[in-house]
């Protein structure tokens, strides 16, 4: 196959020729121009990725589960990856924290400069901090309470409430194992079925990727730079440490936790693995939603890397609800950015409490574009923090976002490569 029908390539033209056309329409004064005829189109995109999303989860997870011979196996696949979501969740953390404690990038922002984004993004911060202070204010078993519906309808109408969907999916899936075999196989072929159709959906998006990317990639420059480039240089050299640190954190976690993973417990080369779900990484940065990415993603993995269906429909699905790993790291450094900024000494009490919070908040941090942020208060507040301090990051924080949804992807991807070569679940291992 010739380089430019490839799906990857496509994309990254798309992502370079956005990055040119926005900045030339930022430097031009076409900002206006950008949002009212090019955004629409990413944002299109966009709506497309999300509007099959739950249908994904919800088939591929129920014949996932149901797939598996009992209910022991699903148990053992279950516990292996929360285990592996969970201990890279912390180690990610930790990176994170290492890496702010060494720059100390706080400390290097000058105060009017403080002022000035505290007062320019007071807004952001105003309603994030609205919506943090409903999370903290719940009982502390809400969030269990809020993973189990009470309206299957109700669930499936917003990505928000896509936990809910993993839950229903997970008990549809255990009861199907649960019935007899000639009595569940109806409900399993039509579901499989539905699945089958789902997946042709997300080849017919795929086609209209590049623009989608370019338009979302273009909308993102102006809209940053407000019709003058100027503008975002001067977010970069005023939080440059601090990009830096979440920027070197990510690449660290990635190569030294994922990488590493990968090398001792699967087959795959890192070549093999990264172009494999190379397009699944690429949409991830241009999207900021691990779970509009999700599609793609398991069609990488099933397709490229010779994962199985079964392990690939329960274990994405899974890591795009739970696993947060990049939104974690990030969460720890603008925690200690923002608390040193403010001119706070960060203990080690206060880094511990960090290190908790953002591994339990990275868990329920919904896989949408800036839920980072509102957790993020959450654990401000928790370590006493000011919650109004994000507006010191605000201005960057898209950039970011896009970059950390990455590692969460690439997370996703490493952690069912590894359950596969653990379960022997990898079609010709000794090719790839």
């Amino acid at each position: 196959m010739k380089w430019y029908k490839q799906l990857h390539w496509q994309i990254i033209v798309g992502l370079i020729l956005g990055l040119i056309f926005g900045s030339a329409a930022a430097a031009w004064g076409f900002g206006g121009f950008v949002e009212d005829w090019i955004a629409p189109w990413g944002t299109i995109f966009l709506r497309l990725l999300k509007l099959i999303a739950v249908p994904l989860v919800l088939t591929s997870l129920i014949t996932g589960v149901a797939s598996l011979s009992d209910v022991k196996k699903l148990s053992r696949m279950g516990g292996k990856t929360i285990a592996i979501y969970v201990g890279t969740t912390a180690v990610a953390v930790v990176i994170g924290l290492l890496v702010v404690n060494i720059v100390n990038p706080g400390e290097k922002l000058a105060p009017e400069t403080r002022e000035k984004l505290a007062e320019d993004y007071k807004e952001v911060a105003d309603a994030r901090a609205d919506t943090a202070k409903e999370v903290k204010d719940r009982p502390a078993l809400q969030p269990l309470v809020d993973m189990v519906p009470d309206n299957f309808f109700g669930s499936a109408s917003s990505n928000r409430n896509m936990l809910q969907m993993v839950f229903f999916a997970i008990l549809a899936g255990v009861a199907l194992v649960r019935m007899p075999r000639e009595r569940g196989k109806p409900t399993l072929d039509v579901i499989g079925s539905l699945n089958d159709l789902v997946i042709a959906m997300v080849r017919m998006i795929m086609v209209i990727a590049p623009v989608g990317v370019f338009a979302l990639i273009a909308d993102t420059i102006t809209s940053l730079a407000q019709d003058n480039p100027s503008q975002i240089i001067d977010l970069i050299k005023s939080l440059g440490y601090y990009s830096l640190c979440v920027v070197v954190g990510l690449a660290l976690h990635t190569c030294l936790v994922y990488l590493v993973l990968l090398k001792l417990f699967t087959p795959f080369s890192i070549k093999r693995f990264l172009s494999g779900i190379g397009p699944a990484q690429l949409l991830a940065f241009s999207t900021s939603s691990s779970g509009a990415t999700l599609p793609v993603t398991m069609k990488r993995c099933e397709e490229n890397l010779g994962i199985s269906k079964e392990v690939s429909s329960f274990v994405l699905p899974l890591g795009a609800t739970i696993n947060m790993d990049g939104t974690a790291l990030y969460q720890a450094v603008a925690a200690v950015f923002i608390g040193q900024a403010m001119g706070m000494e960060m203990t080690m009490s206060i880094q511990i409490t960090i290190v908790l919070t953002a591994v339990l908040a990275s868990i329920g941090t919904a896989a949408v574009p800036g839920a980072g942020m509102v957790m993020l208060i959450v654990i401000l507040e928790a370590i006493g923090v000011p919650g109004a301090g994000i507006a010191l990051i605000a201005g960057v924080d898209r950039i970011l976002d896009m970059l950390r949804t990455v590692t969460n992807v690439t997370g996703d991807a490493t952690v069912t490569a590894i359950v596969a070569a653990s379960e022997n679940q990898i079609r010709d291992p000794a090719g790839v």
